[in-house]
């Protein structure tokens, strides 16, 4: 009985530091889902305008990428001069599209990534929420209970209200989380099917580009020697 009581005893201490730790979570977690929550409005409000910071922000990386990557292919020729490179781009324009493949498709997928990892946040909220709320609960009541043994009536009451006051905040932290969710979700989804658009645009309009440049030097070769 003794050892019995003795883990009691320790459960409880447990039990009983954990409140204040709880607590200070529900509040950081509050504050966090109303400034998500003002995010979220300005984001919608732009959306609705037909304006996409992530879309915009990946045309332009897209745009930098296919610079860069013309940069690595023209600078890996060596002793070549710029008037030189468009022939370079010719004698090997199949690799060159096909490691131009290669790089969109990797960077399109870190993209998708990232618009995944960016909904990570509000899943955690969806999920601690209701469950600091619920510990925010049971601690209280559990001191409640001691104080009601006691007759210290005043003592119990407040704890009552601090435990329903932080199921109601948990809750609500949970379900603010849980409807940004359901629109960002579907944001991501659209935004995803957009970026894999783009991207094979780009990547068609580049390989024609390539073939064009390709066919009008072929065809001042041929004028050059007759």
């Amino acid at each position: 009985m003794n050892i019995l009581a003795g883990l009691e005893t320790f459960l409880y201490v447990i039990s009983s530091a954990l409140f204040y730790p709880v607590v200070a979570g529900l509040v950081l977690l509050t504050f966090w889902i109303v400034i998500s929550f003002g995010s979220f409005l300005r984001e919608y409000i732009d959306r609705k305008q037909g304006n996409s910071s992530v879309l915009n922000r990946y045309k332009k990386t897209l745009e930098s990428e296919i610079q860069l990557f013309h940069v690595i292919a023209r600078d890996g020729v060596p002793k070549q001069s710029q008037n030189e490179i468009p022939r370079f781009a010719r004698n090997d324009s199949k690799q060159h599209n096909d490691a131009l493949d290669i790089r969109l498709e990797r960077f399109l997928q870190e993209a998708e990534l990232g618009l995944i990892k960016s909904l990570d946040k509000i899943r955690f909220a969806i999920r601690v929420g209701p469950a600091l709320g619920l510990m925010g609960t049971l601690i209280p009541m559990g001191i409640s209970l001691s104080a009601l043994a006691q007759g210290d009536m005043p003592k119990m009451a407040g704890s009552m209200v601090t435990a329903f006051t932080t199921t109601v905040v948990g809750l609500a932290c949970g379900v603010a989380a849980y409807l940004m969710s359901l629109a960002k979700e579907k944001w991501v989804r659209a935004d995803m099917r957009e970026m894999e658009y783009l991207t094979e645009l780009t990547l068609r309009t580049q390989k024609a580009e390539v073939r064009s440049q390709t066919t009008k030097e072929n065809e001042d070769e041929i004028y050059e020697e007759a």
